[in-house]
């Protein structure tokens, strides 16, 4: 049997094996943020992960980017949290929530006082986000001052203690996939210049920053951070990708992190081979304990771990589909199929209802 159906210490943190759910945008939250009632019953049918990664979730209010996602800036959000982590738990399940802010992937409706979204530099993505209407491209940004840096670094640590107060069993840093602390560390969208722009320690500062708020509410035992070097989603990119993230990564090294989440590859985006070798190279640098994201299925899977190169896999879209994955995958029977028109937005259809194998087996 592959060691992917093995347990495995992830920090302090102890799993039952290292098939993981990915956080998965599903925008079913309240329009105040709250989550929404019936992700109780989603992520508790999903408790068989070895770790939960929770949907991006924004950590103040100027961090949203799309509708109905939820956050974790006041005790009502609290409130609507605890009942999705105590219905995890009640099945033996670990959770994390994921701690967002979009940065200027967002729309002005969307923001207090349909105020310019939040970034490093006053830069436009050339990226699409959704609104009540529909998609819309995204707002012209404003680059944020020095308090507003402060603010918003002050708002990730509370954030984290909302999260303690949850219940939830640790948190992850969001730094990838082209938002706010991504925006920081790439030069394509950080032309900042002081302590926060130009050289790659100072584009790392806001990470670093947000690191040392986050683990010294949750010690750095309990705390992940995800990444996306070779990501181009959201109109990202780096003059030297190698050099940028081999210096966050050698410098996430000094944290003694739970662990690092990587993102290798987007579903039905094609990697060439100089990016794999580039994401290998910069694997050699990690230290401690590495989840690998990337579109993966049932072979290579457990090919990734028996390899000794991951030490644990988060799976997404079919994990959506298969509720029962682990189980599933140990068995090698066969998967449910996605249904993309429901991954966002919408009800109890293609969230709630996608059948267990032994439902599957009855009918």
């Amino acid at each position: 049997m592959s060691n992917l159906f093995e347990p495995i210490q992830v920090g302090s943190i102890a799993t039952k094996n290292r098939v993981y759910m990915a956080p998965l945008t599903r925008n079913r939250a309240h329009p105040d943020g709250r989550i929404n009632e019936s992700a109780a019953t989603y992520y508790s049918q999903r408790a068989s992960a070895g770790l939960i990664l929770t949907e991006a979730t924004q950590i103040n209010a100027e961090g949203k980017g799309y509708i109905n996602t939820p956050g974790i800036y006041n005790d009502d959000h609290v409130e609507a949290w605890k009942k999705i982590v105590d219905a995890v738990h009640e099945k033996d399940g670990k959770i994390l929530l994921q701690l967002w802010h979009v940065g200027r992937i967002a729309h002005t409706s969307l923001q207090p006082n349909e105020a310019q979204p939040l970034a490093p530099s006053a830069i436009q993505a050339k990226s699409q986000t959704f609104i009540e209407t529909g998609p819309v491209d995204v707002s012209e940004p404003r680059a944020m001052t020095a308090e507003d840096i402060e603010r918003t670094i002050s708002d990730y640590k509370i954030a984290a203690e909302l999260a303690k107060k949850a219940g939830f069993d640790g948190v992850e840093v969001h730094a990838a996939n082209g938002y706010l602390i991504d925006q920081f560390l790439q030069d394509k969208t950080n032309h900042r210049d002081g302590e926060y722009g130009g050289s790659i320690e100072n584009r790392m500062r806001f990470l670093t920053r947000v690191l040392d708020e986050v683990i010294d509410v949750w010690g750095s035992d309990k705390v992940g951070v995800r990444l996306s070097p070779t990501g181009t989603f959201n109109d990202m990119g780096d003059s030297d990708p190698e050099k940028t993230f081999g210096a966050v990564i050698e410098k996430l090294n000094d944290y003694n992190l739970a662990y690092l989440h990587m993102v290798e590859k987007f579903p039905g985006i094609e990697t060439d081979s100089e990016e794999q070798k580039l994401l290998h190279r910069l694997r050699e640098k990690w230290q401690g304990f590495y989840i690998s994201n990337g579109d993966y299925g049932a072979e290579n899977s457990q090919k990734v771990i028996d390899s000794g190169y991951a030490d644990a896999v988060t799976f997404g879209r079919i994990f959506i589909a298969n509720p029962d994955l682990p189980e599933r995958l140990r068995t090698g029977a066969p998967l449910n199929e996605a249904d993309p028109t429901t991954f966002y937005g919408g009800d109890e259809k293609g969230y709630t209802d996608y059948p267990f194998l032994e439902e599957k087996q009855a009918a």
